[in-house]
């Protein structure tokens, strides 16, 4: 009782306290006060991910052989997957996957509302399955996170959808910023992946929040970056040829990233039971951890011994440690670890563990570049590449083609390793990848499933604003609904009790049959000698059209162009619930229009 008087008190106190607030702060400066608070929460949150992963990494694989094969990584993910599993299952009690995904869908459909536990439960579950050997990132995790982080936070003080959508942008930039030590990758992640506007409104929160979150970092971690990078060899202006080329081969390969890991999940959700799940997912990824150790988890150790230029190290603890010295070899392994990536990190995730998808493009990006300048560099050609340079471009390359968001690829990759230098190939190789798997596909590897579903909210205003729209808000139930076998007596008795004069014909299941619109019997309608000889199911009209309850937006106004209808019925699996307008839509479109284009 005692507890519950406390807690009744201190929800008065907070309860006064946010009135307070919205009579005596501006809700402009107020945001950005939030931000700031957002960006330093998410900032620590970043780190104590880290911390978690490294601690339980270090713990399980400190004492492993560096020159013999190593069994346990048989185990390790197998462990990590199930615990994680129990965990979401006991304990979450909700799916936390695909995390980024799941941000979009709130910002599109929840009003950026997204639940308290998320502020917390992929933090928890990424660790274990990334600390256990997990072939996926922690960058999706903490995106999702910081995003709870901020939509709380606004929701705590009851801030309107509008701002609710400009924190959850800040939570997920401080957690990019704050995880890379990258700030300025933080705010751009937030503007090309959650496709958040750049405008009056949003430009300081999501600043203050990224060099919050980055600073966090900085003061936890000291001033190194992600990924030791010293330019030894300068970047010449007669390699821009083969610039060129890898960017076209990273565009490839991401396309053929992104096409791998959505044929995984596609065969996953056709295994119904959650045990068989982590059996098929878990025997995938022991084994290729197990064959390719540079599989395990992050991956991050082999980028930065491609960059420090210690080849053989990728045949750390493998059973061809003998081989370190063969060059072509090198070359076959490396090239079955780039393509393994994609079924390691699908089988992860698909087994039920949580990770993103952010550090195996990184993993993938470095070994395609390094692959590209090797090749190259041992086919006699008469031209020696940088094997460290296209390492880097390579990761900005296969980033930018991923995830569709080539600025963001090409700061993060120069803020986590200080490769500033290389702006101009960094600059071409992403753009390239970018345009090349553009010809293919149109959507990141975040974007698809919402696209697909018609979800997905995007800068174009028009397609933004329709997504932003829903379908219940604006169907019209007031239509008196007439029946065939109704006399025309009966049909006059409802006109005139109606203030419609469109009235749709359902059978006695509900199943729409047609459509009666007043001026087509306006001539027959007082003509009483035809009262008993005329039935509803003579003059009723067949529809031009019909709505589906499930459509998007955008779907329902190509229904309404083609038709040049004003009026259509919606319907569930063929039964009426009632009519959209285009008027109403119209009307609702300025409305969502207005509220989230102002500054």
């Amino acid at each position: 009782m005692a507890y519950k008087e406390r807690h009744n008190k201190f929800t008065d106190a907070w309860l006064r306290f946010v009135i307070w607030r919205e009579h005596h702060i501006k809700e402009k400066n107020f945001v950005v006060l939030l931000s700031l608070v957002v960006g330093i929460i998410c900032g620590c949150a970043a780190q104590l991910l880290k911390f978690l992963i490294h601690t339980i990494a270090n713990g399980l694989t400190s004492h492993f052989s560096t020159t013999n094969a190593n069994w346990l990584y048989l185990l390790y993910p197998v462990l990590g997957i199930m615990i994680t599993v129990l965990f979401v299952k006991y304990v979450v009690k909700n799916n936390i996957s695909h995390g980024v995904t799941k941000v979009l869908y709130a910002i599109s459909r929840r009003k950026s509302r997204l639940k308290k536990h998320n502020m917390y439960a992929s933090l928890v579950a990424s660790s274990i399955t990334i600390g256990f050997g997990g072939s996926v990132g922690a960058e999706g995790p903490i995106v999702f996170t910081g995003a709870a982080i901020g939509s709380n936070v606004g929701q705590a003080f009851r801030l309107s959808p509008k701002v609710l959508m400009i924190l959850v942008g800040c939570g997920a930039a401080a957690g990019i910023a704050g995880i890379f030590r990258a700030p300025i990758a933080g705010m751009l992640f937030t503007l090309e992946v959650l496709m958040i506007d750049l405008t009056g409104l949003t430009v300081m929160p999501l600043l203050l929040s990224s060099i919050a979150g980055a600073t966090v970092a900085y003061v936890l971690e000291g001033y190194n970056a992600e990924f030791f990078f010293a330019q030894s060899e300068p970047f010449l202006t007669n390699r821009i040829p083969w610039t060129i080329a890898l960017g076209v081969v990273c565009g490839l390969m991401s396309f053929y990233f992104t096409k791998v890991m959505f044929m995984m999940e596609s065969l996953f959700k056709k295994i119904n039971r959650q045990w068989l799940r982590i059996i098929v997912g878990g025997a995938i990824i022991a084994v290729l951890v197990v064959l390719f150790p540079p599989l395990y988890g992050e991956g991050y150790g082999a980028i930065n011994d491609l960059l420090d230029g210690n080849v053989g190290a990728v045949l750390n603890g493998t059973f061809f440690y003998v081989d370190r010295d063969n060059v072509w070899f090198l070359v076959l392994f490396i090239a079955a670890i780039t393509l393994m990536k994609a079924f390691a990190t699908s089988a992860t995730n698909g087994a039920g563990g949580v990770g993103g998808t952010f550090a195996p493009s990184l993993f993938v990006g470095a070994l395609t570049g390094f692959l590209f300048a090797y090749v190259i560099n041992n086919l006699d050609l008469g031209i020696e590449l940088s094997q460290k340079n296209f390492t880097l471009m390579g990761m900005a390359g296969v980033m930018s083609g991923v995830m569709h968001a080539p600025l963001m690829a090409i700061f993060l990759t120069a803020e986590m390793t200080g490769g500033y230098d290389l702006f101009l190939p960094l600059l071409i190789v992403s753009a390239l990848a970018y345009f090349t798997i553009q010809c293919f596909t149109p959507y990141s590897i975040y974007t698809m499933r919402l696209a697909k579903a018609g979800d997905l909210m995007t800068h174009q205003k028009d397609k933004a604003v329709l997504t932003l729209l829903k379908l219940d808000n604006v169907i019209e139930t007031d239509f008196k609904e007439v029946h065939p076998e109704m006399s025309l007596r009966e049909m006059v008795d409802v006109i005139s009790v109606s203030n419609r004069n469109l009235f749709p014909v359902t059978d006695s299941e509900g199943m729409l049959k047609g459509i009666v619109l007043l001026d087509d019997i306006r001539n027959i309608m007082f003509r009483t000698d035809l009262y008993p000889k005329m039935h509803v199911s003579r003059f009723m009209a067949a529809v031009p059209a019909t709505i589906d309850m499930h459509m998007p937006m955008d779907k329902v106004m190509d229904i309404f162009d083609k038709t040049n209808a004003w009026n259509l019925p919606v319907v569930d699996n063929g039964r009426y619930i009632g009519f959209i307008s285009k008027s109403k839509i119209f009307n609702s479109y300025r409305r969502v229009l207005r509220h989230f284009t102002e500054d």
